[in-house]
């Protein structure tokens, strides 16, 4: 019987495992996933109702905001500001200032 892995790390490409007795061993990632680990389902109309849920989450802040029940800074202790929520929106292909609603 083999020794135990006592160790994981990874690096671009590749896990590495470590055994107990210091052995190293490195696997690429490719050789491990197989066309069946990765979902299929995920469709165009799909990726874009995910940009419209974006846009529909900057019109939700924006409107809180313009009502004041919320502020530039309304999260938990300040832990994001507006500018960082904007920044993760239009990262997620949406628009702050000027949201589509549209799924294509």
């Amino acid at each position: 019987m083999g020794n135990a892995i006592v160790g994981i790390t990874p690096t671009p490409g590749y896990l590495t495992l470590t055994d107990t007795a210091g052995s190293r061993r490195r696997y690429a990632i490719a050789d491990l996933l197989r066309a069946a680990d990765i979902p299929t389902g995920l469709t165009y109309l799909q990726v874009s109702a995910i940009t419209t849920l974006a846009n529909l989450v900057a019109v939700l802040i924006r409107t809180l905001i313009a009502k004041e029940v919320l502020d530039e800074s309304f999260m938990e202790n300040d832990d994001y500001d507006l500018e960082a929520i904007v920044e993760t929106i239009e990262n997620m292909g949406g628009a702050y200032h000027e949201p589509d609603l549209n799924i294509y």
